[in-house]
């Protein structure tokens, strides 16, 4: 690597990333059936109709697992708690063995000095809520928030910090508009539905863990930095749309109680009755703000119904994802986040990485293009921790290879190998890489 801890502030923190349903191994411990089973039990929708049963069987080698987290030097470890593991109506009934799991995970981790940094909701929403609606259905904000109380009110004590929702754009726009991920609808009044009552989940979540003495909470939420493909009136529309509805509408929901007006002239037919009376609670105070962020987009304009526009191939290098490499869209986020949005408050890279078509050849994973990647973001995160912005950690994507939601297991994001048929962990190139730096 081209750093080192040396390189940053005393304090600074350097993690690893993962999400429950895509490591833990759903099909077991009490857990109840999540939209993603559902959703990859339907044909067509997951590359080889691919599910979370077993994953990375996390739920049993966890401290397997952080074993080489401590080994490699990590201080930190961002973990999502499963909904349906814990109550798997996701209403009433608590499952105790998952309760009971969680507190295992997390001892687990401060046995080692790894800092529990919780995600509460990483897209695995419980059927039975599924079928009442989901994220359409405003009642969710309840649910989620009698959620928080009970898993917190469980592992809260212990938590370094904690975020209700991991991206709230792919809950709401990409699986509900797009239909990528589950429930996988096309529905732009379903996608205003989903888009708003996330944030208010969000907003109820943090006034719930409020409520237990908690502390160090924040807000994760994913960016694209967006290009117009010209620079042509429509083009230029395009590209700030794309931002609008992308990046800005659930900041600007959280730090400034809005919503962008060129996203509003889409949706606001659509949206539910009564949401401009949420801000309060959907505004609730933060403590820190998380980016997770990967890519860049050129957008174009089509004749299309609302948003009207495309994506354009870009002329980068891109990863297995086929996402375009631009390590500068990291450095613009974080301080344009600090700018617009959090004036002060901490800020992490709560995910950043890329996925390759790794190869285990004779014991070992030569992963040069991810250490490249890795160089070039830490690199842009240096720059604006450089120029005063209060830059706090970066967390990797992701600790292990794992279930990469509807495109199964062949996308490796992982810093560590995993054989989906024997689960044998091999850490790669990149885990001794950041190794050396972590130790420098």
């Amino acid at each position: 690597m081209n750093f080192s801890r040396s390189d940053f502030p005393k304090g600074f923190l350097f993690g690893a990333a993962t999400s429950s349903y895509q490591i833990e191994g759903h099909g077991f411990g009490g857990a109840g059936s999540t939209m993603w089973d559902t959703f990859a039990a339907t044909p067509g929708n997951v590359v080889r109709g691919e599910n979370g049963a077993l994953a990375c069987d996390h739920y049993h080698r966890f401290e397997e697992d952080f074993d080489l987290m401590q080994a490699a030097g990590f201080d930190c470890y961002r973990f999502s708690t499963s909904w349906a593991r814990v109550m798997p109506e996701g209403r009433g009934a608590i499952n105790q063995e998952g309760l009971d799991y969680y507190d295992r995970l997390v001892d687990a981790m401060l046995e080692r000095d790894l800092k529990p940094c919780a995600t509460l909701y990483h897209w695995e929403l419980p059927s039975p809520l599924a079928d009442m609606g989901g994220w359409q259905n405003r009642d969710i904000a309840g649910w989620f928030g009698d959620f928080t109380e009970v898993i917190m009110g469980r592992i809260g004590d212990r938590m370094f910090s904690a975020a209700p929702i991991n991206e709230p754009w792919c809950v709401g726009w990409l699986s509900h508009f797009l239909g990528h991920h589950a429930p996988g609808l096309r529905d732009i009044r379903a996608t205003a539905h989903a888009m708003h009552h996330v944030l208010l989940a969000h907003g109820t979540a943090i006034e719930r863990m409020r409520g237990l003495g908690m502390t160090n909470l924040g807000a994760v939420c994913n960016f694209e930095y967006a290009e117009p493909y010209d620079q042509s009136p429509e083009s230029l529309k395009s590209a700030k749309l794309y931002d609008g509805y992308y990046n800005r509408f659930f900041m600007g929901g959280i730090f400034r109680k809005e919503y962008p007006q060129i996203v509003m002239d889409g949706l606001a037919p659509h949206m539910p009755k009564g949401w401009q009376d949420d801000f309060d609670v959907i505004g609730a105070p933060v403590d820190w703000a998380g980016i997770n962020y990967y890519t860049r987009k050129i957008m174009q304009p089509n004749d299309g119904p609302w948003p009207s526009h495309e994506e354009a191939e870009g002329p980068l290098a891109k990863t297995f994802m086929d996402w375009e490499i631009y390590p500068e869209g990291l450095y613009e986020f974080i301080t344009r986040t600090h700018r617009e949005y959090t004036k002060g408050l901490p800020i992490y890279v709560t995910e950043n990485g890329m996925a390759s078509n790794d190869h285990l050849i004779d014991g070992a994973v030569e992963d040069a293009a991810r250490i490249d990647y890795l160089n070039q973001h830490v690199a842009m995160a240096k720059r604006a921790a450089d120029e005063g912005v209060p830059l706090e950690g970066y967390f990797m994507w992701s600790l292990l290879d794992n279930y990469e939601w509807a495109l199964g297991y062949e996308k490796r994001f992982g810093l560590v190998h995993v054989d989906f048929e024997t689960l044998q962990r091999t850490p790669k190139a990149s885990y001794h890489a950041l190794k050396l730096a972590f130790a420098r």
